[in-house]
């Protein structure tokens, strides 16, 4: 089952200069609660920006075009398919980023889990790919939250699935 897990503001933003827009410590702890015991897969921009390589816990694979690219503790592939030929049927892998990996791995998933931030942030220049017309997407689950003193801004996580 291919996953893609998200933030994303209200106008699909996810990023500007290499770094997530938001950081919401309630939308970290859903990442880790739904990711770890499984396989997340990036770009290798992604996997640069983490602050400490490698996520604990996970199976890590990193997608690049650089021949010959290594990370430590990772499995590296060329593609998405590559990547997914080395996956079992029963692995639950969750597409972590960013914008293009996102785009590629759309309409190979079959579950989307997003936390919708609800803001539109000042500065952005990697969006979501907008799936609002896509009608083979359905919600499943909804759960709204109003800041805290943890959490700057409202939110919302969404559960999509492929009907």
């Amino acid at each position: 089952m291919i996953s893609i897990i998200v933030a994303v503001a209200e106008n699909g933003a996810i990023g500007y200069k290499g770094n997530l827009v938001y950081h919401l410590s309630a939308d970290m702890k859903r990442f880790k609660s739904l990711t770890t015991g499984n396989t997340v897969l990036m770009g290798r921009k992604t996997f640069e920006s983490l602050p400490k390589g490698a996520l604990p816990n996970r199976r890590n694979i990193v997608l690049t075009r650089q021949q010959g690219a290594a990370y430590p503790n990772t499995e590296v592939f060329a593609s998405i398919g590559q990547a997914l030929e080395h996956c079992k049927s029963d692995e639950k892998v969750y597409v972590i980023g960013g914008a293009e990996i996102y785009r590629q791995s759309l309409e190979l998933a079959s579950e989307l889990e997003l936390t919708l931030v609800h803001d539109v942030p000042g500065n952005a220049d990697t969006f979501f790919p907008d799936f609002s017309n896509d009608s083979s997407w359905q919600l499943v689950s909804r759960e709204d939250h109003e800041p805290d003193e943890k959490n700057q801004y409202a939110y919302s996580f969404l559960t999509y699935r492929r009907v």
